[in-house]
């Protein structure tokens, strides 16, 4: 099935996305695949959505081995993403939502994306894609806006 697609953008205002940690890493770390996203925030198409914890979880994330990239290396990448990124604070404590996440961890994108009033999340992680069709937020893959923000 097909996730729901976006509703229209407002002229010169961009949409705002939540975009969860590993879809955010493959734009920057690996950026052939999702090069046109990196471009959509950077030339405005597109507005990140971010909160103290999602940011947290990509620096730590940027910091594993795997990936072998030094301080300035991770501090460049983070250039070019946080600069772009609208930021939103979280209530403490958090509502509670919904729906249950298999993963605790993912709440917080579904919460970022319910309070900042998030046009969407774009996420590529198979416990938030099985929440599709009862999460009270559209989950889209990035394939799914790659057609509307891709340049050309």
């Amino acid at each position: 099935m097909r996730p729901p697609s976006p509703g229209p953008s407002q002229p010169n205002r961009p949409e705002r996305a939540v975009f969860d940690t590993n879809v955010v890493v493959s734009a920057l770390v690996f950026g052939r695949r999702l090069a046109w996203l990196r471009s959509a925030w950077a030339r405005g198409a597109v507005t990140p959505v971010v909160c103290r914890e999602t940011t947290a979880e990509l620096l730590r994330v940027l910091a594993y081995p795997k990936f072998r990239l030094d301080r300035a290396a991770r501090e460049a990448l983070l250039e070019d993403y946080l600069p772009f990124a609208e930021v939103v604070r979280l209530p403490h404590p958090l509502p509670r939502l919904p729906v249950a996440c298999r993963d605790r961890d993912d709440a917080v994108f579904l919460h970022l994306t319910l309070i900042s009033g998030a046009a969407f999340l774009v996420s590529g992680d198979g416990d938030l894609a099985a929440l599709r069709a009862a999460a009270p937020v559209p989950i889209l893959a990035a394939r799914d806006l790659q057609a509307r923000f891709a340049p050309g």
